[in-house]
């Protein structure tokens, strides 16, 4: 007789998405059991580089945010720049200013020292960034880690799932309510509710390469960065600093005619892109072939079982939307199964999920793809003398490093993809009209119209707005005059949790005296006077059929 458990949730996958996911569940206090393939300890491949500050903000609701920051990685010092070189020992002629950990909530000088949010984005791998995240699962009562666990099915009944799993002692069932996937790009889960990706499965060819090399921050001619674009007519890449001392990560970006990975000489093409001889010394921890493609799951949600991350969406990993759109789709379908969960929530507040994430992603995934492809044409059109050590070889230095530079900036400092996208067809949502302002990659303005981001702002006293948000639904007044007891008696009414928050100072940005914030600080409605019917808004907002 196999073992059984039972819990409220299953998250299928224990990487970055499916630890955020169980621990703003345990949050909001719904029993998780995550079950992921890999044994305790043993680290992800080198993938993503970067943490939005979306995804930060989450981190500080959680509370951390810090840990993320000092867990292992780049010192505190090292740049956190966007260099480009026509090697990596080569010639800089354009740079990309990125505060270092040590200034990042200080210093506002770069493109995205603008934004208005309490958590800029941090860069860090992988590899040491789900290890905090574990850290911090594993310290949580409300989480149950199973590791070396395969998911081999599940059966779903009208009151909630079966999983079969195994792990190193045998057979293993899992009752739960619900069970998300978030077992990556190659998604079982995705494959047995029958959903299907389309979209573009051919983007980009790259060659990657985890590198040890001591020596090489040594013979760079200009100071390091995290991110060191190598541009020549030979071969263009992105290298990136894993630890800011010996170990990098190598994008060998493959030309349109080289369709063939086992035919492109791997250790030429690194010595290529770093500029080095035959005699400079490095090591391969690891290496990857992969094909970089535009591909979005025809849905999300069958039943009981839901997709999040890279089970959903797969495209370009460009500055790590991949990872950041996911556990944007954590954060939003978080809540909602809490909700749910709790009883105060109709079960129609999950479809929801699907009706306001498969929209975004789509549109980030084109996003992405045309970053892409606007880089793919500027690598092949690096001019000829770009090396040259003549007027004629700094001039075009000069021209092509304002090119790159007005090309990258966007994507490593995607305000836009960070704040402004907004829900606009959203069953939850009490619109009012107004129509959300445009965003695009980098550039976004901050509004209250429902559906959107609510927009942030340092209080009074001190604290960030989202400090001071209840941890669901929130009326926030900047008029205490106005009258929110006819929205607070209906939610108490339905058992939905609402706080009420006075700031006066919010004015500026919020024009309405009352705005209702939802637990993922998305707005949900907002007016001058109480709603009409303020047991019709409750129920809307909490899922329930009108």
């Amino acid at each position: 007789m196999s073992r059984r458990i039972a819990t409220q949730v299953l998250v299928v996958g224990g990487g970055p998405v499916g630890l955020t996911l169980a621990l703003d569940l345990a949050w909001r206090g719904i029993a998780v059991v995550v079950a992921e393939t890999r044994a305790r300890g043993v680290p992800p491949s080198v993938k993503c580089n970067h943490v939005a500050a979306r995804t930060m903000e989450a981190y500080r609701r959680l509370g951390i945010a810090r840990a993320v920051r000092e867990a292992p990685g780049l010192p505190a010092d090292f740049p956190n720049d966007v260099a480009f070189r026509t090697t990596t020992t080569g010639i800089e002629f354009a740079r990309i200013h990125i505060p270092c950990r040590a200034d990042r909530y200080t210093d506002r000088s770069g493109p995205d020292g603008w934004w208005p949010t309490p958590e800029p984005p941090h860069r860090i791998n992988q590899i040491y960034l789900e290890p905090a995240l574990a850290a911090a699962a594993a310290a949580v009562p409300g989480i149950t880690l199973l590791w070396a666990t395969r998911v081999t099915g599940f059966t779903e009944t009208a009151v909630g799932v079966r999983a079969e799993a195994r792990d190193a002692v045998g057979a293993l069932a899992i009752d739960c309510a619900y069970l998300i996937g978030c077992d990556g790009a190659g998604s079982e889960t995705r494959r047995a509710i029958g959903a299907s990706f389309s979209g573009d499965a051919l983007i980009q060819r790259t060659q990657s390469t985890d590198l040890r090399a001591p020596d090489l921050i040594a013979r760079m001619a200009a100071p390091p960065a995290w991110s060191t674009q190598s541009l020549n007519p030979r071969r263009s890449a992105n290298i990136f600093a894993i630890d800011g001392r010996e170990r990098f990560l190598v994008h060998n970006y493959l030309r349109p005619d080289e369709t063939d990975f086992a035919a492109v000489d791997r250790d030429r093409c690194l010595r290529l892109i770093l500029g080095v001889d035959q005699d400079f010394r490095f090591e391969i921890l690891g290496q990857e072939d992969w094909i970089g493609r535009r591909m979005l799951a025809d849905r999300f949600r069958r039943g009981r079982v839901f997709l999040c991350g890279d089970a959903a969406h797969i495209w370009v990993p460009f500055a790590g939307y991949g990872m950041n759109a996911g556990i944007a789709d954590a954060m939003n379908l978080s809540w909602m199964l809490a909700a749910v969960l709790a009883g105060w929530a109709d079960p129609g507040l999950l479809d929801a999920h699907e009706a306001e994430r498969w929209p975004i992603t789509e549109q980030v995934s084109h996003y992405a793809m045309n970053t892409a492809q606007a880089l793919a044409a500027a690598r092949g059109a690096v001019p000829a003398e770009i090396e040259d050590a003549t007027d004629a070889g700094a001039g075009a230095r000069a021209r092509f490093g304002a090119h790159v530079t007005t090309l990258n900036t966007p994507q490593y400092c995607c305000g836009g993809l960070n704040f402004g996208y907004f829900y606009d067809r959203s069953p939850i949502v009490a619109y009012d009209g107004e129509d959300a302002p445009g965003y695009s990659m980098d550039q976004f303005t901050p509004s209250t119209v429902p559906g959107c981001r609510a927009p942030h702002l340092w209080l009074a006293d001190g604290r960030s707005l989202y400090d001071a948000l209840g941890p669901w639904f929130t009326a926030l007044r900047t008029d205490a005059r106005a009258d929110v007891a006819p929205l607070a008696a209906a939610a108490a009414a339905r058992g939905m949790p609402l706080a009420v928050l006075d700031v006066p100072e919010a004015a500026p940005l919020y024009p309405r005296r009352m705005t209702l914030i939802r637990p993922d600080q998305h707005v949900g409605w907002r007016g001058d006077v109480p709603p009409a019917d303020a047991r019709a808004l409750v129920a809307r907002l909490c899922g329930a059929p009108p």
